[in-house]
């Protein structure tokens, strides 16, 4: 099938009611989410209507942040065969456009909701006493509530690594490891580095784990506990789970705001139909890199030169929601979708982010043209629908991609392209994984 025709009204699902999917209701399943959903519990049970000009305003700001990142001129930057399923759920207010999972921390746990990100190392939570905290969903985690945590020392090689791995630490004040990061849109968390027993499901129980006490903590987290790092460094959870999981783990996106998605950790569930491209290798060693080769609009390969995509850096990642192309192939792909919209009304974009948008107001059904992404390894990745349209409204529905606006800029595969395809990050494996109908 070259292209998606479908029913107007279901690109307007309706948000006041959450059908969890199959995947989170198996066994040791958490939920992934949408931040203004009912199922998220973060609004009452109702659900609340996103800003999509602060979401898409925090976008710019993480892909800024990547930039830098990936530039090697920020080196100081301070950033951010078992299976176990936390549903994710998507936090669009929080940061940009990302997604949460809940987990159990401490003796006796306490759960709490959790961004899940795989542009960060460090996992860190909202801590009592606080000097500066935003408002959460959850009790503040007190430490001195739980027989489990310890702080960390500062003679200890964890602390010893944190500059290693882009994060602040200071030692003169005090004989405990004291952490700092600072976000691309400016949001901090500052606190005790420590260890504290993880829960995920009452089989899957970890002791020990690194983790950031914040006590001084501001920004676009709010609603939020804290992060759940999942990028490739030290620091990072799938890596110090990597004896029971083997530093494997999937995830889907759900399609909307109606449904929920899953993170799983471990190779059990991964989809017999799943494709691999190798993971990439990148300057700063928490994100997933990958390698673009082709985009196929309808039955059309683009005509898109090689060294486009192989002249900057490509990463994949769970917290920048609308992908980023070289200008070059955003053009082509930006004319290809035209042609095929050409029956159309054409409208112009509430946003300065994406610039190819239509007014569907009137119309029952709509036909949209497939697009595809080839990845090196011969790995071909259909885009689901959710996955090619960014909806504000039905007189402003807009192809979901944008252009780096330069050479210098890496090239991201972001969250709304991935939605409903099962991702597996296999770190062991050095390779990123894909398969339809992931939430399913």
């Amino acid at each position: 099938m070259y292209s998606h025709t479908i029913q107007l009204s279901s690109l307007f699902p309706s948000s006041s009611s959450c059908l969890p999917s199959q995947a989170s209701t198996t066994k040791s399943s958490l939920k992934v989410v949408h931040r203004h959903s009912a199922c998220s519990g973060l609004s009452s049970g109702k659900a609340s209507a996103p800003d999509h000009a602060d979401i898409l305003r925090r976008d710019q700001a993480r892909v800024e942040s990547i930039r830098l990142a990936l530039s090697n001129s920020f080196r100081d930057r301070i950033r951010p065969s078992q299976t176990t399923d936390l549903p994710a759920k998507h936090g669009s207010t929080v940061g940009t456009g990302n997604y949460i999972v809940t987990i159990g921390i401490g003796t006796p746990k306490n759960d709490l909701s959790l961004i899940f990100d795989t542009g960060s190392d460090l996992t860190w939570i909202q801590c009592m006493p606080c000097r500066t905290c935003y408002p959460q969903k959850e009790p503040i985690f007190n430490p001195s509530s739980s027989s489990s945590y310890s702080n960390i020392s500062c003679s200890s090689p964890v602390c010893a690594s944190l500059r290693g791995q882009g994060i602040f630490s200071n030692c003169s004040a005090a004989s405990n490891c004291i952490y700092g990061t600072v976000y691309g849109d400016k949001s901090i968390t500052v606190g005790n580095l420590a260890t504290e027993k993880f829960t995920l499901t009452s089989s899957d129980v970890f002791d020990g784990v690194n983790f950031g006490c914040g006590r001084i903590n501001q920004g676009k987290f709010r609603g939020m506990a804290g992060l759940l790092g999942l990028g490739r460094g030290k620091l990072s959870f799938p890596s110090q789970t990597a004896k029971k999981y083997n530093n494997l783990f999937s995830y889907c996106l759900p399609s909307s705001a109606r449904y929920t998605g899953h993170l799983t950790f471990g190779s059990a569930g991964v989809s017999n139909s799943v494709q691999y491209t190798p993971i990439s290798s990148v300057s700063d060693t928490t994100f997933y890199g990958i390698s673009i080769v082709g985009i196929t609009v309808g039955d059309k390969q683009l005509e898109i030169p090689p060294t486009v995509f192989s002249s900057q850096s490509a990463i994949i990642d769970s917290g920048t929601v609308i992908s980023r192309l070289p200008p070059k192939a955003y053009e082509a792909l930006r004319s290809a979708f035209k042609e095929r919209m050409s029956n159309y009304t054409a409208t112009t974009s509430p946003s300065s982010v994406m610039d190819t948008c239509y007014d569907f107001t009137g119309l029952e059904e709509i036909t949209i043209p497939s697009i595809s992404f080839s990845f090196s390894g011969g790995t071909v990745v259909k885009l689901d629908l959710a996955g090619i349209l960014y909806v504000f409204d039905v007189s402003q529905v807009c192809l979901a991609f944008a252009s780096n606006g330069d050479t210098t800029l890496p090239t991201i595969f972001g969250n709304v392209q991935q939605k409903t395809l099962q991702v597996v990050y296999d770190n062991a494996g050095g390779r990123i994984g894909f398969a339809p109908n992931g939430c399913s």
